[in-house]
């Protein structure tokens, strides 16, 4: 059974492009029965924080693609420690005593990179455990192949055949000075106790994993399969940064735009992603169905916005269409819930808010428009814009509409069909075009001049408001 994880740090909110990873490594999971892994790689404890690990949660719930497992790193650094202690036995690692301010791993030499540091890969065990045990401080480095140097390979999902050279790889570290695991000996460590099946992961993971290859073949555990992932950049090119790009790269800033949730996963899949029918809007079990490693461009994905609109259009596009044409039950709960978070009653019961919903749905793209251009059916405090109080101010508009007010009162049926037959002989006996009187009745209705069908919009509404509308005129 394949086993796949997400593992995000808790160091800032969740990126976009950290959703889209847990996406696909949901999807996968989900189309071959597989278990989906959630583990919060929290060991850098200098740099996490609460606020990012709950953001990481609300947006992971706020997909609503549920994981099986849940772990947090710092629960397990006893098995790293397990793990760096076994390299260590095997002669795979070693002790490295060179003093912290000499560590020079982040530099390079006149001669090229940094790979190790003179005598310590030759100091002998005897010697390094005299040292260790008279508590000279240490990092434990993995003793990379070097005499002879080897050819890494492996066969990644998305890019293909990639090789390295053992010569060109530094002696990396797996535990610090203090005793604290690095990444690559924490994620490695738990990628095997877990027996996780597929690595998917950004792009920028692709060189680390030749240095997971010689953890994985240390240790005596099976390769898993890799897959990286094409990362997301901006419209001019850059990496998508929380630092540069700000809050257009969090994810709980498209859902508090009125994004729905499969729309975005939607959204996301096709950044980088393709089924073979070239299809766009897809539900949930379709996207299960289609996903494949095969479909995965191999060029980064570009998420075009501006500074005066934080919003991809084809963001935008598909949550108009899901919006539109998803079944009117399954919609209901976001809206209702969008409509409770900006304080607006649902005044009809639950069939009725369906139907009302269902009728002014159509124009809408955000679930945010229900609040803001359908104010006008759930509360009476309503604006009223320039162009639609244009309308009410046309010659007789105003009188048409009490008039039409006490025919509505007077007829036994209230239905798209009384309404019109009311308003249009109305119209026929006062002389003047339906037009005017149905331009002058959405305005004062509903504050705008588009929208619905005239007539559904009397409906919508309901008789009692539409009469208290029309004779405040």
């Amino acid at each position: 059974m394949p086993r796949l994880r997400f593992a995000p740090s808790p160091t800032g909110f969740l990126h976009i492009g950290s959703a889209r990873t847990y996406v696909f490594n949901w999807l996968y999971a989900r189309r071959h029965g597989g278990a989906m892994i959630l583990r919060i790689d929290d060991t850098d404890v200098d740099r996490n924080t609460q606020a990012s690990l709950e953001s990481i949660f609300e947006g992971l719930r706020w997909l609503e693609l549920e994981w099986d497992e849940l772990y947090r790193q710092s629960d397990r650094l006893h098995l790293h420690r397990q793990l760096a202690q076994a390299l260590l036995e095997r002669g795979a690692a070693y002790r490295d005593f060179t003093p912290a301010a000499a560590q020079p791993e982040e530099k390079s030499h006149g001669a090229g990179p940094w790979l190790f540091n003179p005598g310590m890969r030759e100091l002998s065990r005897q010697e390094s455990d005299r040292r260790a045990a008279a508590g000279e401080p240490f990092v434990l480095r993995f003793r990379v192949p070097r005499d002879p140097p080897r050819i890494l390979r492996f066969r990644d999902l998305v890019y293909g055949e990639q090789q390295k050279s053992t010569a060109d790889i530094e002696d990396f570290a797996l535990l610090r000075s203090d005793g604290t695991p690095t990444y690559h000996l924490a994620s490695c460590t738990d990628d095997i106790e877990m027996k996780i099946t597929h690595i998917v992961r950004g792009q920028d993971h692709l060189t680390n994993t030749f240095k997971h290859l010689l953890i994985f073949e240390a240790a005596g555990a099976p390769l898993p399969e890799f897959a990286h992932l094409p990362l997301l950049v901006a419209p001019d090119g850059a990496k998508l940064s929380k630092r540069r790009h700000g809050p257009v790269v969090s994810v709980t800033t498209y859902r508090d735009a009125g994004f729905l949730p499969p729309a975005f996963v939607n959204f996301l899949c096709l950044l980088g992603w393709s089924p073979k029918d070239n299809r766009e809007q897809m539900t949930r079990q379709e996207l299960i169905e289609a996903f494949s490693f095969e479909g995965i461009n191999r060029s980064n994905a570009v998420v075009n916005f501006r500074e005066d609109d934080p919003f991809d259009p084809k963001a935008v596009w598909l949550n108009a269409q899901h919006l539109r044409t998803m079944p009117v039950r399954e919609l209901a709960p976001y809206v209702r819930r969008t409509l409770e978070q900006a304080g607006l009653p649902i005044p009809c019961d639950e069939e009725r808010f369906l139907t009302v919903m269902d009728v002014i749905r159509t124009r809408y793209s955000m679930l945010t428009d229900f609040v803001t251009r359908g104010r006008a059916y759930f509360a009476d405090d309503y604006p009223i814009t320039p162009e639609a109080r244009q309308k009410l101010d046309e010659p007789g508009a105003r009188e048409l509409l009490r008039e039409l007010a006490d025919r509505l009162a007077a007829s036994a049926e209230f239905s798209e069909t009384s309404v019109e037959r009311e308003l249009r002989e109305l119209a026929a006996e006062r002389g003047v075009k339906a037009g005017l009187i149905i331009n002058a009745a959405r305005a004062i209705l509903t504050g705008q001049t588009v929208g619905p069908s005239a007539f559904a919009v009397f409906v919508a509404i309901g008789r009692e408001r539409v009469l208290q509308r029309l004779r405040r005129a």
